[in-house]
């Protein structure tokens, strides 16, 4: 029995390794919140992972339980704590990526505060990846994408869960996130949280997926590597106006 296990667990190994190379034209990435105490289990995360079969899939509210992530799929795991927190984020990819470490964001200074945030800095491809749970706060969320940015150079995408109401802008970036809601606060109110902005970075389609487990859809992005952005000067944007139903 152990053995057909192993047989079966390799075979899913395989299908997911395909990766991202010097040629590829395109990096896909999927990025979903999953609700830490009764969420996404690393199960439904593989299973996304196989049917959408992304390059890159951030998370957001991860626990220790995603660990085994790359037992069922193959790939690489890159966890990021938060401090006073059972919760956290990380990244899984097909191939190796370049940890860049965590970045301080600004907190907020009233009593009974969350503990300090940090954004997780990655590098593929010399893209750079943030992936973000901001602070509820609208003005500090703010503050705190202003930061990633300054913080990081050249082609960037920001991505996950902004915790953002209403338009959000920043200096050099351009929001290609999808514009359906994203989530429904106490299953009633639809906000759009999860949220995608890039800089020097083309991005070819952007759409929710179905829900699942989580109280956050995932959202699904695809973009065009920087070098060869000279080959399309003419690319259209697709975004999902009709989001899946619940």
């Amino acid at each position: 029995m152990d053995k057909l296990l192993e047989i079966f667990l390799k075979k899913r190994r395989l299908r997911a390794e395909p990766a991202v190379n010097d040629r590829q034209r395109s990096l896909t990435i999927i990025s979903w919140n999953l609700l830490h105490r009764s969420g996404a289990m690393v199960d439904d995360i593989a299973a996304l992972i196989e049917q959408e079969r992304p390059d890159v899939f951030l998370m957001q509210e991860a626990t220790p339980l995603v660990e085994s992530l790359p037992k069922l799929v193959g790939g690489r795991l890159y966890e990021q704590p938060w401090p006073g927190r059972r919760h956290g984020l990380a990244a899984w990819s097909r191939t190796n990526l370049t940890n860049l470490g965590p970045l301080e964001l600004p907190a907020s200074k009233m009593p009974g505060r969350l503990p300090t945030r940090f954004a997780q800095l990655l590098e593929i491809n010399d893209i750079t990846l943030a992936n973000v749970h901001l602070s509820h706060g609208q003005i500090l969320n703010r503050r705190q994408l202003r930061l990633i940015a300054r913080s990081t150079a050249g082609s960037t995408a920001i991505i996950g869960d902004y915790n953002s109401v209403g338009p959000t802008q920043l200096r050099g970036f351009s929001d290609v996130g999808p514009r359906g809601s994203t989530h429904r606060a106490q299953e009633i109110v639809p906000f759009r949280l999860d949220r995608c902005m890039v800089r020097d970075l083309a991005c070819m389609r952007s759409r929710t997926l179905k829900r699942g487990p989580s109280d956050h859809r995932p959202i699904r992005l695809e973009f065009i590597r920087p070098e060869i952005d000279h080959e399309v000067s003419t690319i259209v944007f697709q975004h999902d106006e009709n989001c899946p139903v619940d």
